[in-house]
């Protein structure tokens, strides 16, 4: 009886995977705002070596495989001792450690625990945009870790000797000491279930003792449970305190701190977040006592800064790999990337990124110049929270749009674009959501409005001549004049962040800047990508810009 075979079918008209590129040296409005906000050839080389490492296949196999395989809590050991140790597939160490080697976690802070000048945001910030593409998750404790710092600088001592491991560009997983370690992490917990948003509701109580505080409470979310100390917001005598609580206490023992589960997220999948009871938890004071928010909200000035550059990367990697597929791919005897229709979505989809870019490198460089210019402090306390407020709540339907340029393979686990798309919400909910940025830049107004006026003002000037551009600052000045002001709010602040955005990429590209602000400014942008008119030599020069 003849046996019956079957031959696998030829493979053909599908795109070749999107890795071993350099992810830098492709994206030209990445290459040029890090030019245009202080980075030089060194800079650019330097980059370009990071954006063939970060865009090798090596990179995304780990970053597939650290999301594949999540978290897992172990909450006792073999003899039943409380350990609560969080367990992570070794790819996930491989990418915290390649970030760390980078100093991704740092290199904004001397060894000091000082700003490092120059141009450390921006040159920072490219990197972190970098990585986003490839793995956002592990980026959670990174960009803690950076952040706290700042917060730390409330408590001289205290950062005197933390900063020699947090300062390494060693990344050290051992569930130990952190004064024991070749270099440690930092997480954060504020958030209670019956407060959220609203840190003044908590109920976690901090008790004097001689080394410092106990704390008795909990925490309905604390970021990243691996780290080897928090921030932590707690009641003292005082008031609202912040409190630094490592994970041993002096004595070398396990702190009181039990995670009670690991959260089952949408996305952020490679990353553990956790709920935590605190028994008599061991923590020194960070700042004065009932100024708690006023201490940590300077870490939170830069978490929420890295959540915006993290949604313009992960964007930017939506943007990249619905280019390089429909460049691959033929659909009725034609390239889908020289279809009409489809080059109206990509160059809409690249103009948006383009704007992104420059508007979160822009940002950066305000954070960059803020010891030296007033003007830049400013900008960066205004611009920051509308920044974030449009960034990130631009980046979950762009990631739908992007998946559609992939059809069904952009739909499946198996390709990067699900994975980003589950990640994007993540960026607009931490660290403040959308209603919260919209109050923080009302907040800021009001309490410089001097210096808001100014910013405006600089706005306006450096978008001169842009259509819609004059109208805009218009409206936003006046929707910020009224006395209801927070009923318009989201209109006013997101016409902000375009204005902003229309600004920072006029310094880059001035063709950009003009049709960003024609179809944003001049007239208001259709709810789906690709519904503008633009003629085919500007859609030709975006896509090319956006990847050669």
């Amino acid at each position: 009886m003849k046996q019956t075979t079957f031959a696998t079918h030829e493979v053909f008209n599908q795109s070749p995977p999107f890795e071993d590129v350099d992810l830098f040296a492709l994206d030209r409005p990445l290459k040029e705002a890090v030019a245009a906000f202080g980075g030089d050839a060194a800079d650019e080389k330097e980059l370009s070596e990071f954006g063939k490492h970060w865009g090798s296949a090596a990179m995304a196999t780990r970053g597939r495989i650290a999301n594949e395989n999540t978290p897992k809590l172990r909450t006792f050991d073999s003899r039943g001792n409380r350990r609560d140790e969080v367990e992570f597939h070794p790819a996930y160490h491989e990418l915290m450690a390649h970030s760390a080697h980078a100093g991704v976690h740092n290199s904004t802070w001397t060894a000091a625990g000082k700003p490092a000048g120059g141009a450390a945001e921006v040159l920072r910030a490219a990197r972190f945009y970098i990585v986003s593409q490839v793995e956002t998750g592990h980026l959670c404790p990174i960009t803690m870790t950076r952040a706290s710092v700042a917060a730390l600088a409330a408590e001289p001592g205290l950062l005197a000797k933390a900063m020699p491991v947090i300062a390494t560009r060693s990344y050290d997983p051992s569930f130990a000491p952190w004064w024991t370690k070749r270099g440690m992490t930092l997480g954060m917990g504020m958030t209670e279930k019956q407060g959220g948003t609203d840190v003044r509701a908590n109920m976690t109580r901090a008790e004097r003792a001689s080394d410092g505080y106990r704390i008795t409470g909990h925490k309905w979310f604390m970021s990243a449970p691996m780290c080897d100390a928090f921030l932590v917001l707690a009641q003292a005598d005082e008031g609202l305190t912040c409190f630094f609580m490592p994970r041993f206490a002096p004595d070398g023992s396990v702190n009181a701190i039990q995670f009670q589960r690991l959260k089952d997220k949408l996305g952020n999948r490679s990353n553990a977040s956790s709920e935590v009871e605190f028994t008599g938890a061991h923590a020194v004071r960070v700042g004065e006592e009932g100024k708690g928010i006023r201490t940590i909200i300077q870490m939170v000035q830069l978490t929420r800064q890295d959540c915006a550059i993290a949604s313009a990367g992960l964007m930017r990697s939506g943007l990249a790999h619905a280019l390089h597929h429909t460049r691959h791919r033929s659909v009725f005897q034609k390239h889908l990337a020289d279809q009409p229709l489809m080059r109206a979505v990509l160059a809409d989809m690249a103009l948006h990124v383009e704007a992104s870019t420059a508007l979160v490198m822009r940002l950066c460089h305000a954070f960059d110049r803020t010891g030296d210019d007033p003007r830049e402090a400013a900008y960066m306390r205004l611009l920051t929270p509308a920044i974030k407020y449009w960034t990130c709540k631009s980046a979950p339907p762009f990631l739908f749009e992007a998946m559609e340029c992939l059809g069904g393979n952009g739909y499946v686990e198996e390709g990067i674009l699900a994975r980003h798309y589950r990640e994007s919400p993540v960026n607009a909910i931490w660290e403040g959501s959308g209603n919260v940025m919209c109050l923080d830049v009302l907040r800021a107004l009001s309490r410089e409005a001097e210096a808001a006026v100014a910013v405006l003002g600089g706005l306006r000037e450096a978008t001169q001549g842009l259509p819609g551009a004059s109208e805009a600052a218009g409206f936003i000045a006046k929707a910020f004049r009224q006395q209801d002001s927070e009923r318009v709010a989201r209109l006013a602040v997101e016409k902000l962040a375009l204005l902003a955005a229309a600004a920072a990429l006029n310094r880059i590209a001035p063709r950009s800047a003009e049709l960003f602000a024609a179809t944003r400014l001049a007239n208001p942008h259709a709810s789906m990508y690709g519904a503008v008119d633009l003629a085919e030599n500007d859609a030709h020069a975006l896509l090319e810009r956006a990847l050669p």
